[in-house]
């Protein structure tokens, strides 16, 4: 694992850009994490839900299901979903060095936040890689 830094300008574009595709299309809580579980960046939000918590478990859950694709031969599991009765969670790894999560409720369904998240991801590698 290598340092991640990221500039003030790199943050302020990444956020923009998460708003503009996710929030705006109706998922109400975007985490941008470290393999670690600390948080890069929130954009939308809900009070009620402990986001430095989910950010730690999270980052755990991706190393524990890293090791499941280990044992099934392969390098790893790129993104993961949960769906819940009132909300869903969608995990994508955007590098070697960031996670981001998604919450999001039946107003917007799991293939638009797929289709975003991938949009997305694309941006971010670029924005982080340069």
């Amino acid at each position: 694992m290598t340092d991640l830094i990221v500039t003030t300008s790199a943050l302020e574009f990444a956020r923009n850009k998460i708003n503009d595709s996710l929030i705006k299309a109706g998922v109400h809580t975007v985490l941008l994490l470290d393999q670690a579980g600390n948080i890069v960046a929130s954009c939308g939000g809900n009070p009620d839900i402990d986001i430095t918590s989910l950010a730690a478990l999270t980052a755990a859950n991706f190393a524990a299901t890293s090791q499941l694709a280990k044992l099934i031969g392969e390098d790893d599991f790129s993104l993961l979903f949960h769906k819940g009765k009132k909300d869903s969670l969608h995990f994508a790894r955007v590098n070697n060095d960031l996670i981001m999560v998604s919450i999001f409720s039946d107003n917007i369904s799991l293939g638009l936040v797929r289709l975003r998240v991938a949009e997305l991801i694309k941006t971010l590698k670029d924005l982080f890689e340069s």
